[in-house]
């Protein structure tokens, strides 16, 4: 009696072939493929762009976006090439502030080719793969992980001097995942307002940083004043009327012109708070009704006005960031924790 004919056990017989993996092995060989591959092609990466830097608020409405944005298309007036990533999975607003909404990513032999925007900025965001601009987002930290993951090691970015990486209000998974994933990352710029919630929480950034070893570039005070202009007979003296029943008195100058600058959202907490927990002081950038419009029609204030003072005083900001990575002075280590 042969009792091996009815068991539903395979049994190699001489001669036969080696039984190939299962189904469920080839998907482990293929995703353990294709990780190794990401991570030579984040190395090779690394080698490629030369400064990276993370651009995190601790709250949202502080302007960070339009803050990162800046950043990438000051540094690109200077004719560098520079790739803007936006991180933000559930709200990514990059594309509409860059005039590039309704884009599709453009994918070959497995790399993704990122949108080329204003002044030739490169962008990455979550909103090229939507299908439109009112689906949401809504993935569990895995998936979302895993899409920061593969933003990371299958863009195609090409040789960079800087990459810009936008990320979602807080500290919360996605700047740890970019941080234990992309090497020789420059370090953070912290964006606040001189509201004191703001304040707080970018608090909650700078201690953040420090807890992954990641250096602090410098905190960015935004809404920092609006300034107000115009024209009146040389030499007079006008009052405007400033938050807080205070009054701003200016002169006109000699040909007429005055201007006064109106704390609307009071000033130099940003400094206070850089100066607290010992880390630089970037500038102040100022309440600009124009970032919102630009931000609405997709034509940036440094784009619409390049020798304007929004653009003059991003410019002061990116110097003062430009000296201190390219001077060596940061020094970044991730310890996983």
């Amino acid at each position: 009696m042969n009792l091996m004919a009815d068991s539903p056990v395979k049994v190699n017989q001489p001669g036969d072939a080696p039984a190939g993996p299962s189904p469920e092995e080839q998907k482990k060989m293929e995703a353990a493929y294709n990780q190794m591959k990401r991570k030579m092609a984040i190395s090779e990466m690394g080698k490629a762009i030369k400064h990276k830097i993370m651009v995190l608020s601790g709250k949202g409405g502080v302007g960070k976006s339009t803050v990162a944005t800046g950043l990438a298309l000051s540094l690109a007036q200077q004719g560098l090439k520079v790739g803007l990533l936006d991180i933000d999975i559930t709200g990514p607003n990059v594309p509409k502030m860059m005039g590039l909404s309704g884009r599709r990513l453009n994918v070959e032999s497995g790399r993704i080719h990122p949108a080329q925007g204003h002044l030739g900025v490169k962008v990455i965001s979550m909103a090229f793969l939507l299908e439109d601009e009112d689906t949401p987002v809504v993935w569990r930290g895995p998936i979302k992980l895993g899409a920061i993951q593969q933003f990371i090691g299958d863009v195609d970015w090409g040789e960079l001097d800087y990459l810009i990486i936008d990320f979602p209000p807080g500290t919360s998974d996605e700047p740890l995942t970019v941080a234990q994933n992309l090497p020789d990352i420059d370090g953070m710029v912290i964006v606040t307002t001189p509201q004191d919630v703001a304040l707080l929480d970018s608090r909650k950034s700078i201690t953040f940083a420090n807890s992954l070893k990641v250096d602090v570039i410098g905190v960015i005070e935004n809404m920092s004043g609006y300034t107000v202009r115009g024209k009146a007979p040389s030499g007079a003296e006008i009052e405007l009327a400033a938050p807080g029943g205070k009054t701003v008195r200016v002169t006109a100058d000699d040909e007429g012109h005055w201007s006064g600058t109106l704390d609307i959202f009071k000033s130099g907490g940003g400094e206070k708070t850089a100066e607290e927990f010992g880390v630089p002081f970037l500038g102040k950038l100022p309440f600009d009704p124009g970032f919102v419009r630009g931000g609405d029609d997709g034509v940036h204030r440094i784009v619409s006005e390049p020798d304007g003072p929004a653009s003059l005083a991003f410019a002061e900001v990116v110097a003062q960031i430009q000296s201190k990575v390219e001077s060596g002075s940061t020094d970044s280590g991730l310890e996983i924790i």
